[in-house]
């Protein structure tokens, strides 16, 4: 029997990349032989690199359809008998639609993120469970899966860890936490101020300095945390994709809202607190089953709406909530 040809679409973010690695493993280990490939926007390369699980990473630029320019040869040569699209976008489901593959595997309509996107798949999958890596698993099975352990595969880059051993050497640090107060819309953030009084009371109950994460354009966000923090004051850190993860395995642990880097945190087994309001931790929270979610509303409050304004539910969450939560979910590790 021939080797099967997978194609797993899933372009970005980061805690979308990390979200899919279980469903590629359970293609892995039920298709030990098969070839599996994936397309993802080259920013997020280093998340793929060495992942074990992948015959190849096929990276594109980040633009709307001059993937299926520069990909659509190549994916066609290579006659895939099965593509599966775990993102749910026009441009991601005619991906595979112009690939030719045999099989094109993705959401029904209503779970789609662009529901027309449905139009393109042969087959649809209805998520019936609750969490993105639950679902996506359930879209591995429709490809022929047997999910068993879920597992988190992140490449450790050499080059990157000894980056940031040295980082830490220079700032003497043994012991530290990362808090990361960015976030893709400003509803689903905790204001830069709270982050930097958390910082404060985290220095004095652990005995330890905070690293502030921070990507492209959060450096007035770093800033003022770091300002509203006082001494001692914690480190801003704008690292590399691969140096950040090399930083987050050797973490005491993490807080941070809805966002990438609580969900590479998770995947490495570092400790996570999640703030969350106005999305669902149900569905988009830590898998870690040990790390703890604060929220002070409820599912019928839930909404995915982008908004330059802080969410009143985000506000809702005080200091105090939070270092009592850290306590609790580093009781467990003691």
């Amino acid at each position: 029997m021939a080797e099967m040809r997978f194609l797993i679409v899933r372009l970005g973010s980061m805690g979308d990349i990390v979200h899919t690695l279980p469903a590629v493993h359970a293609l892995r280990e039920s298709f030990p032989e098969a070839r599996i490939d994936w397309v993802v926007e080259a920013k997020w390369l280093p998340l793929l690199r060495g992942n074990p699980d992948l015959n190849e990473v096929i990276p594109v630029k980040r633009t709307t359809w001059t993937i299926l320019r520069t990909c659509l040869g190549r994916l066609r040569a290579a006659r895939y008998d099965c593509l599966l699209d775990f993102q749910g976008l026009y441009k991601s489901a005619a991906l595979g639609w112009l690939a030719a593959a045999k099989r094109r595997i993705g959401w029904e309509r209503r779970s789609a993120r662009e529901g027309g996107a449905a139009a393109f798949y042969t087959e649809h999958v209805a998520p019936t469970v609750a969490h993105i890596v639950d679902q996506n698993l359930e879209l591995a099975r429709a490809a022929g899966a047997q999910p068993g352990a879920v597992k988190f595969f992140l490449p450790r880059d050499a080059q990157a860890e000894n980056e940031v051993e040295n980082l830490l050497a220079t700032e003497r640090l043994s012991k530290f936490f990362v808090l990361s107060p960015g976030g893709g819309w400003r509803a689903k953030c905790w204001p830069a101020e709270r982050y930097g009084e958390l910082h404060r009371g985290l220095a004095e109950r652990f005995g330890m300095r905070g690293v502030v994460n921070y990507g492209p354009g959060e450096e007035l966000l770093a800033a003022a945390v770091r300002s509203s923090a006082g001494q001692p004051e914690p480190i801003p850190a704008k690292l590399r994709l691969e140096q950040f993860v090399a930083l987050v395995r050797r973490a005491s642990f993490l807080v941070g809202g809805d966002s990438g880097p609580v969900h590479v945190a998770v995947a490495v087994g570092t400790p996570v607190v999640g703030l969350y309001g106005p999305t669902d931790p149900a569905r988009n929270g830590p898998y870690g089953k040990a790390d703890i979610v604060v929220r002070n509303v409820g599912p019928d409050e839930t909404t995915y709406r982008r908004s330059d304004e802080y969410a009143a539910s985000m506000l809702s969450i005080t200091v105090e909530q939070v270092l009592a939560a850290v306590e609790r979910r580093m009781e467990q590790v003691r």
